[in-house]
């Protein structure tokens, strides 16, 4: 009797797959060894002590970039589109964060009129249907054209001259004066206007819509422009020390509050409430103007209303109990604070990405190049925008009171040092920063489990991951692709904002935080592979790791034969070798190590 030893088909099968997959595989397999290798042997070059200390560092490092890489690696996986604002998302978020940490009361008196703007964003089938009713209608289109003018002289005197609401237009001779030259203005723009329209659109529907929907948005932004400056603002005087972001950085350091402005709720602030829900009232009929098409419209329901009021007695709370909440928010720990903060810059970063995506990219998806060029512009507008609501472009956060102890048993010591509420911990010899090697570490790791689980075991993780395998065939499932690439975006700009958060108190704040950033994500995701998850986390942790080892040789020195003293790199080599890694890479796996051969 004889015993068959031959495998089974499904053995032989699956044997046969794995062998081809070495194959195909063999070039990046001994890609991914070689680059393994040479950290290895860089990091036993170093002191035993300094080893693992340069491990965390350059895990943190990873952890932060990998949070913008991440976002990228979404958005450009399945929409093809490479966001240039990125970095700037990353550092609004960072500036953001700050804010809600040190002063809860300025971003109460900025949610409340942006809550209003919004709301009559949830009726746009009332709008859409207003705007089908406009296209019947015989407008006075001379009139339209001054209102239009008007709104945008008053406009660009507020954005020139009224940097305060001290400085705002007030009656007397100085109101007298603005009216005129707004009148003058004015009157030359109407023409130029009008005689645009008789000239290209001229008994053209389409072109008159066009001039219809300019009208109500800039009508709408006027109006909520001039609301705005009706109420407490808080703009940074950077010659103003007692309002600088920089003392409130140390008053909030050493556990001191500046006092909180008065509130005040009168006529006044009912007729700003009023005009800012009609400002965003007209800019959401002048966008349902330039996109209303008749399959569009939709039943104005229950839920519409719903959320309208919701958002309407959401900025009425705020405003009216404003100091109170600003109190409760203040007595709370600053690692409270700063959770509340991380979570807040996440959602506005979402928010800003969300709205980047509807409005400036979604026109655009068939002209990359103006992708770029749009992303680009958005990044030097919010390094404005930041520059002046926040006056000084650089000062420090202080890290909350769980990171920053000094009290009995500080510095700890072992991996339960990292819970003992110390600023630094010793471990393996090695000394290290809770919140720098501890928390930053952390959260990007929770940051890599929670995306690759929403992307591997949820419905939309399933629609994502096959928008960017075939997008053509997710619309023909019927699935709102439009909204899948708003998620993604939102989400991408999300997680930015949450790595700008957590720089922030490690590397300070600055409107160049965003660029050094943004070019470490697009080194880690080249060297990754640009559609690949997984890769712009490998990614991230190879360039940190490089960048760490070679800054830790800078200080220590390179022994070289026939040198007597060691060399050390200098500070600019950094970031040459990261990009001579991404080089070395591409040259060999022009997709990276974990990207897709072809797409």
């Amino acid at each position: 009797m004889t015993t068959d030893t031959k495998p089974a088909p499904e053995t032989m099968s699956k044997q046969a797959q794995r062998a081809e997959w070495l194959r195909e595989n063999r070039t990046r397999l001994s890609v991914i060894a070689a680059l393994v290798f040479i950290l290895l042997a860089a990091l036993i070059g170093l002191e035993p002590e300094d080893r693992f200390a340069t491990i965390m560092q350059g895990l943190s490092v990873g952890a932060l970039t990998f949070l913008v890489a991440s976002g990228l690696s979404l958005i450009f996986g399945l929409m093809d589109v490479l966001n240039l604002a990125h970095g700037e998302i990353f550092m609004l978020g960072a500036y953001v964060g700050w804010t809600i940490y040190t002063r809860f009361d300025t971003a109460l008196d900025v949610a409340v009129p942006l809550l209003l703007v919004a709301a009559p964003f949830t009726l746009m089938p009332l709008w859409r249907r207003l705007a089908e009713k406009i296209r019947q209608l015989d407008i006075n289109w001379h009139g339209a054209l001054w209102v239009v003018a008007l709104a945008v002289a008053y406009v660009a005197w507020l954005l020139v001259f009224a940097r305060s609401r001290a400085d705002a237009p007030d009656s007397g001779a100085s109101g007298f004066v603005v009216t005129i030259v707004t009148l003058v203005f004015a009157a030359g723009l109407a023409a130029l206007l009008w005689r645009w329209r008789h000239h290209r659109s001229v008994g053209e529907t389409a072109g008159e819509m066009k001039l219809t929907a300019w009208s109500f948005f800039i009508v709408g932004l006027g109006a909520a422009v001039a609301a705005v400056t009706k109420f407490p603002l808080v703009i940074w005087d950077a010659e103003d020390f007692a309002k600088s972001p920089s003392n409130f950085s140390v008053q909030i350091d050493l556990g001191q509050l500046a006092p909180l402005p008065p509130d005040t709720f009168g006529w006044p602030a009912l007729i700003a409430f009023a005009v800012l829900l009609a400002g965003g009232a007209l800019i959401a009929l002048g966008l349902s103007c330039f996109r209303t098409h008749a399959g569009e419209l939709t039943a104005l329901t229950g839920r519409h209303w719903a959320a309208f009021g919701g958002m309407v007695a959401a900025a009425m709370v705020l405003h009216l109990g404003k100091v109170s909440i600003n109190e409760w928010i203040f007595g709370l720990s600053t690692t409270w604070r700063f959770f509340l903060a991380m979570a807040i810059a996440t959602c506005v970063g979402a928010a800003v990405g969300a709205f980047i995506e509807v409005v400036l990219i979604r026109p655009l998806y068939d002209r990359p190049i103006y992708q770029l060029m749009i992303t680009l512009g958005v990044g030097f507008i919010l390094i404005e925008l930041v520059r002046e609501i926040w006056g000084r472009p650089e000062f420090t956060m202080a890290r909350p009171a769980a990171f920053n102890g000094t009290g009995e048993g500080c510095p700890g010591e072992g991996l339960g040092g990292f819970f003992s509420g110390c600023s630094t911990v010793e471990v393996f010899g090695s000394r290290l920063r809770v919140y720098n090697e501890g928390f930053i570490v952390l959260v990007g790791i929770l940051v890599l489990i929670g995306v690759t689980l929403l992307l591997k075991r949820t419905r939309i993780g399933m629609v994502i991951r096959a928008g960017v395998q075939d997008p053509e065939m997710v619309q023909a499932l019927g699935i709102n692709v439009r909204r899948v690439f708003t998620v993604v975006f939102a989400m991408g700009s999300g997680l930015a904002a949450l790595g700008g958060v957590l720089a922030a108190p490690s590397i300070g704040l600055s409107t160049g935080m965003g660029a050094v950033f943004l070019l470490g994500a697009i080194v880690a995701l080249a060297v990754g592979g640009l559609t690949s998850f997984p890769g712009a986390a490998a990614g991230a942790v190879l360039v940190g790791l490089l960048q760490q080892i070679i800054i830790r040789y800078g200080q220590t020195g390179i022994s070289v034969p026939f040198l007597d003293e060691p060399f050390k790199p200098s500070p600019t080599v950094v970031p040459a070798a990261a990009i001579l890694l991404m080089v070395v890479v591409l040259l060999v796996l022009p997709s990276g190590l974990f990207g897709r051969s072809e797409r």
